[in-house]
């Protein structure tokens, strides 16, 4: 039981701002191992999150409310999956080349198409989240389901750089059947918030972004970098509002 709340909280500080406790030992292949309960961090992320959402609205109206919620779910992040998208962006549409891309990607700076995804995106869930009926339930529901998505492609795709300093260099290795297994068990719980037929449709949707994320990444530079897990969280997260928007 120690070496999983190891393994969790190693998740948590290497995903999160939230600090570690001391006691907690890192390492490489325990990092590797730890990505088995990233979708138990979204679940601790969304529920901070729709807490800060009913909080402020006991004092704001509710678009200001959304607002700070947002505002507190980059803080809890770090906004490293925004970063993410925004350098992936940058990166595929600023070069042809597959090692231009990669390079253009490390690249700390942000660039017009990473600027113009991030702001998008953010006005895309706020937009979203603000027309749905139910804003703290959409958040349980689509913080751990974004993150089971993006960190699945783990299991079946190349790590495509060798870069010391890339953001999921631990996390290289693929996912274990018994890794993927948690991973995708301890997010089946979010699909009881909704009805088997919307539970399915939702289901269709986010394993229609994986198959297309997959398809495109591999097309692009030939794998998954941590850049790209992060632009393919928020794009599952957008698809997820969505999708329970159109329902």
């Amino acid at each position: 039981m120690k070496n999983q709340l190891n393994l969790f909280f190693l998740a948590l500080g290497f995903f999160s701002r939230i600090p570690m406790p001391a006691w907690v030992d890192y390492s490489p292949e325990k990092l590797n191992q730890s990505s088995r309960y990233l979708t138990l961090v979204g679940w601790l992320l969304g529920a901070l999150v729709a807490a800060a959402f009913f909080v402020a609205q006991q004092l704001f109206p509710e678009t200001i409310s959304l607002w700070l919620a947002m505002s507190f779910s980059l803080l809890l992040t770090g906004a490293f999956h925004e970063d993410g998208l925004a350098d992936t962006a940058d990166g595929f549409g600023g070069a042809f080349a597959r090692e231009k891309k990669l390079a253009i990607m490390k690249d700390s700076r942000i660039g017009t198409y990473g600027a113009s995804a991030l702001v998008m995106a953010l006005i895309g869930k706020y937009l979203l989240l603000s027309e749905n009926n139910d804003i703290i339930v959409a958040l349980l529901i689509a913080y751990p389901l974004s993150r089971a998505t993006a960190v699945s492609l783990i299991a079946d795709m190349q790590y495509v750089t060798d870069n010391d300093t890339s953001k999921s260099k631990p996390l290289a290795n693929r996912l274990s059947k018994f890794d993927l297994s948690i991973l995708l068990l301890t997010a089946l719980p979010a699909l009881l918030f909704l009805s088997p037929t919307h539970a399915c449709a939702l289901l269709t949707a986010l394993i229609t972004v994986r198959l297309l994320a997959k398809w495109y990444l591999n097309q692009q530079i030939g794998g998954y970098t941590g850049d790209t897990l992060g632009a393919v969280q928020q794009v599952s997260e957008l698809t997820i509002y969505g999708t329970l928007l159109a329902l």
